[in-house]
């Protein structure tokens, strides 16, 4: 993976913090965890970039929609927080710890839209890839170099 640098991400960790110095590209950031659990809060977490990844792709699939139909749909802001509820639906919900992972993803369309705009660019929010790749699974191979 290390040899084809396009698409990858690469993610490095040091002996003694939990502050993760990433590279994604010419892009490089870091990705930590709150004082509270024994990171420095130097950055976002895991989580808030898995939730950054959603809204971004959200807002531009609204984005490139909108401008493709010439709506008036003048900004998207996507608020995204993520928890634990409990397995409403599942076939071992009378037992303790059965819960399942939810994303709960409030948009805002900003301009002059109808309602059916309005409805339409809602059902549309939820065929960004990333959302459907979320939605679908993931298969993580991992291999030991």
């Amino acid at each position: 993976m290390t040899d084809n640098k396009e698409n990858t991400v690469l993610v490095k960790v040091g002996p003694e913090t939990l502050t993760a110095d990433v590279q994604a590209g010419r892009h490089t950031w870091f990705v930590d965890e709150p004082t509270s659990v024994g990171g420095q809060d130097r950055g976002p977490t895991p989580y808030d970039l898995l939730l950054a990844a959603l809204g971004a792709c959200t807002a531009i699939t609204l984005r490139l929609y909108a401008t493709r139909k010439k709506w008036p749909l003048e900004g998207i802001e996507v608020g995204l927080r993520h928890g634990r509820v409990h397995a409403q639906d599942c076939e071992q919900c009378e037992k303790a710890g059965q819960t399942l992972e939810q994303v709960d993803k409030e948009l805002r369309l900003l301009g002059p839209l109808s309602t059916e705009q309005r409805q339409r660019l809602e059902t549309i929010s939820s065929k960004c890839p990333v959302q459907k790749t979320l939605e679908a699974g993931l298969r993580i191979v991992t291999t030991l170099v």
